[in-house]
């Protein structure tokens, strides 16, 4: 069939509405407006087929003539093989492309960030993208598999534990994000429970890393040493493993969450990793640390740093830590060994052992028959747990 029937001058020219052939499906279409774009027609079994290729002109995303037979040719290799150009053409594979992995966790992180508490989720999440996952951060997330999962893991699963365990849930998490998109199809390879615990030790076997945790029974030992030393940073951490609190919640404490007519700790919404108010009960001991703070305040801060306005760092506690009992342990640790405590040596209800450490408990439903949150029943484990303290 015959081609390269139109000129550039003949194109330039065409103003009256219709369509012009350059030979062997390629055509100039005129519209009534004077716009003028590039058509190829085929027939597939009888049925007529069109597929735009451009608005003609030499602009910026626009046309040529010469461009528009190129277009042609390649459109007309496809249908000789036997292929659909609407599919198969590269401009048209590289519109509907899958985004890369990299791509979709930096659109799941500008999603999601608004209900993030704190910058540090952020900053991890960004380490995750950067770091952790720049293997994959190029590939089609379409197309990522288990293999790809697992040789990233396994960099970390050994030496790094804690963080292969975050890194393999975010994975999951946002490929789930991906399917829920439409970007992705079939298992989630990130799944642990069935699927990759087939593959990879399972983390329990692991040492832990981050929160290594004090056996209970050495808890009052430790204690003891505590009330030998009259530092600020020792009452702290006193307080800190008598609530089974976290150690910033503790650090951040002001006077106006402390009601000791009620021997009531609440803390706000906003310091709670769980964005809800927590109260938390206090027993004898506590009370009694919180009158001596009281003595010599200065500030708003139950436990203030050598400024007043500032809280205690972090680094204070886990220095009083270091003086007491070595270096083998962190001071998030001992939320574990209450909860093992809970656990192997009480009666009381894993519900109300949970609510104490301002766990979730139960799915949606259950939490919403629950509505109190048995202040009084962690009350009285609390005062067990101080009587164990103690010795």
């Amino acid at each position: 069939m015959a081609r390269n029937k139109l000129t550039d001058s003949r194109v330039k020219a065409a103003v009256a509405p219709g369509v012009y052939g350059d030979g062997d499906g390629l055509y100039l279409r005129v519209q009534k407006s004077g716009g003028k774009s590039w058509i190829f027609i085929w027939r597939r079994c009888g049925v007529r087929r069109e597929i735009g290729l451009g608005r003609y002109g030499a602009g910026a995303g626009h046309v040529s003539l010469a461009i528009a037979r190129g277009k042609a040719d390649e459109a007309r290799l496809i249908v000789g093989a036997g292929g659909d150009p609407k599919v198969e053409m590269a401009e048209r594979q590289a519109a509907n492309r899958a985004p890369t992995f990299g791509e979709v966790v930096a659109e799941y992180i500008e999603t999601m960030a608004p209900k993030w508490r704190g910058a540090k989720t952020v900053a991890a999440w960004q380490r995750f993208a950067t770091t952790y996952t720049k293997a994959l951060s190029q590939m089609p997330v379409d197309q990522i598999v288990t293999d790809d999962v697992v040789q990233v893991l396994r960099t970390l699963w050994h030496s790094k534990p804690e963080t292969a365990t975050k890194v393999r849930d975010r994975i999951r998490m946002v490929l789930d994000h991906a399917k829920a998109r439409g970007l992705r199809q079939g298992d989630n390879p990130a799944t642990w429970k069935g699927h990759l615990d087939q593959i990879l030790p399972t983390p329990s076997k692991l040492k832990r890393g981050h929160h290594a945790a004090m056996p209970y029974v050495d808890v009052p030992a430790l204690i003891a040493k505590l009330r030998n030393s009259a530092a600020v940073g020792a009452r702290a951490l006193e307080f800190t493993v008598l609530t089974a609190a976290r150690s910033g919640e503790t650090r951040a404490a002001t006077w106006d969450e402390i009601d000791t007519a009620t021997a009531t700790w609440t803390i706000p919404a906003h310091k709670m990793k769980s964005g809800k108010v927590h109260r938390v009960p206090l027993g004898e001991r506590a009370v009694t640390i919180l009158a001596e703070a009281k003595a010599r305040s200065e500030g708003d801060h139950v436990f203030p740093g050598q400024r007043s306005v500032r809280p205690l760092s972090d680094m204070t506690l886990l220095k009083a830590l270091h003086a007491a009992a070595g270096d083998g342990f962190t001071v998030h640790g001992f939320r574990s060994s209450f909860r093992d405590w809970v656990g192997e040596a009480t009666t009381f209800q894993r519900e109300v052992a949970e609510a104490a450490l301002a766990h979730a408990v139960g799915d949606e439903t259950e939490r919403a028959y629950r509505r109190g949150d048995a202040l009084e029943k962690r009350r009285e484990l609390m005062k067990a747990w101080e009587g164990f303290l103690n010795g």
